[in-house]
């Protein structure tokens, strides 16, 4: 698995923060114009009205993490 380093908080620019810093976005803050797209995909994804619920979509996420060996 590859590794990513990523900038805390204070060292993004203010406007590419986004209010959610779990891993998966964090790894943009080496290229931070990415991650407020990266975070407005994951919210439509994950979050807007769809045929599947939440729980369905986060489940699969889930799964896919593990087939993948992703630790996060």
């Amino acid at each position: 698995m590859a590794y990513i380093q990523y900038l805390p908080q204070d060292q993004i620019p203010e406007k590419n923060r986004v209010p959610d810093m779990d891993n998966i976005i964090q790894v943009h803050s080496v290229h931070s114009e990415t991650m407020v797209h990266h975070y407005e995909m994951y919210i439509e994804l994950m979050r807007r009205r769809g045929a599947l619920t939440r729980v369905q979509r986060e489940c699969i996420a889930v799964m896919v993490s593990a087939v993948n060996q992703c630790h996060y």
